[in-house]
């Protein structure tokens, strides 16, 4: 079951099931070293979907300065392969185009799946770049 909710909205579970993946994903997964949590989460929006009490895909999406950013994109190692991560873009663009209508989206695209985020509209921005010891792009949507 898909799920949309505000910080305070998120159960401790939810947000234990959250921080399970996400530090699975970003931290062990792809061995990247870096505070996992941190401030953005407390102001985000969370997506996520639940199977069996675990959080198999989420991401987050917030406002920074004059753009909407969405991140910490992740679908558990078990549940990808199955169309998991275009049900997720899409629980995204609704929720852009729902909550922050006719602004302009920024990202930062882990270089690996640039394709992917381009399926979806979104180009590349400058040169890829290291951030969190992976290789990034910027990326925009103008205008949900």
């Amino acid at each position: 079951m898909w799920q949309i909710k505000a910080f305070n909205e998120l159960t401790t579970n939810e947000l234990f099931e959250i921080m399970r993946l996400r530090i699975a994903v970003f931290v062990v997964e792809q061995k990247r070293i870096y505070q996992e949590a941190d401030d953005i989460d407390q102001q985000a929006i969370h997506i996520f979907k639940t199977e069996n009490g675990r959080v198999v895909a989420y991401a987050r999406v917030f406002k920074e300065a004059e753009q909407v950013v969405f991140g910490r994109v992740a679908v558990a190692q078990g549940s990808r392969g199955n169309g998991l991560a275009n049900e997720l873009m899409l629980q995204i663009s609704e929720t852009l185009t729902a909550r922050f209508k006719d602004q302009s989206v920024h990202i930062i695209a882990q270089t690996d799946v640039q394709g992917f985020y381009e399926k979806w509209g979104y180009i590349a921005v400058g040169e890829p770049y290291i951030h969190n010891q992976t290789p990034h792009i910027d990326m925009i949507l103008d205008n949900v």
